[in-house]
């Protein structure tokens, strides 16, 4: 069921379209530091990896991240730091790859035909050297002894830096993840009312300025100047003002003869 389930999940990943932060080749100009840290303490790395791809959470550790049928079956939830360290010390190439396919699962991120190479490189690399080696047992020859010694070596030596780099690869996607690399610009898409075109008409008012009345019309009588004064009703004084009481001259002053 394990396999099975293994296998699905193979023909699932063929079809993700996300692509790594970083690709093999640039994972030593990405984080130098952290690649040389992975080369020489690769099993130590590999641990930090897998916990912090779990985020630091180690109820949820199953050996080889569930990817083998051993796993679930090795007592990971008695005691998961100890399975831990048991996986990436004995089973190192194991603890790189499933670390790298819990990554890819949880983002949906591909593997580019480049890193594909270079993987397939170290397998087959792998593979000569031990076909080198048994002949050279089988026959007995000195110069295919030496031949495989050198083959060995140089298998050993492509496998550490490819791991070094995957999982220098690993630790750049989840300083993406966990959003280190500090605050990315916000590009914020203008208003649809900000944009013109050359087909589009001008507004009525440009630059602030307040829409003046008929514009783009004939300006009406008078424009310009100030408004008339107001018309006064019959009678002096208006009907809306009448003489307060007690005013001076008293009422009834000015009528001849005086009463």
């Amino acid at each position: 069921m394990a396999s099975q389930a293994s296998l699905e999940k193979m023909e699932l990943r063929k079809n993700y379209r996300n692509l790594w932060h970083t690709d093999l080749l640039s994972t030593i100009k990405a984080d130098c530091p952290f690649c040389c840290l992975a080369l020489w303490c690769a099993p130590c790395v590999s641990y930090m990896l897998r916990k912090r791809a779990l985020y630091n959470d180690m109820s949820r550790y199953v050996c080889c991240a569930g990817y083998l049928p051993c796993s679930g079956k090795c007592g990971e939830s008695k005691c998961p730091e100890l399975c831990l360290c048991t996986e990436v010390f004995c089973c190192f190439g194991n603890s790189v790859a499933s670390t790298r396919f819990l990554l890819q699962d949880e983002f949906n991120i591909q593997t580019t035909q480049c890193d594909n190479c270079i993987i397939g490189f170290m397998f087959c690399l792998q593979q000569l050297a031990c076909i080198v080696s048994c002949i050279a047992m089988i026959v007995g020859s000195e110069e295919l002894q030496e031949a495989s010694q050198i083959l060995n070596c140089l298998s050993d030596l492509v496998y550490c830096t490819v791991c070094a780099c995957m999982q220098t690869q690993h630790k750049v996607e989840m300083d993406k993840r966990d959003g280190k690399f500090g605050p990315q610009p916000v590009m914020a898409v203008p208003q649809v009312q900000q944009m013109s075109r050359i087909d589009q008409p001008l507004p009525p008012y440009v630059a602030g300025y307040q829409p003046q009345p008929g514009y783009g019309q004939p300006l009406p009588p008078g424009y310009g100047y100030p408004p008339p004064p107001p018309v006064q009703p019959s009678g002096y004084p208006p009907t809306a003002y009448p003489p307060p009481a007690g005013a001076y001259p008293p009422p009834g002053y000015y009528d001849y003869p005086p009463k």
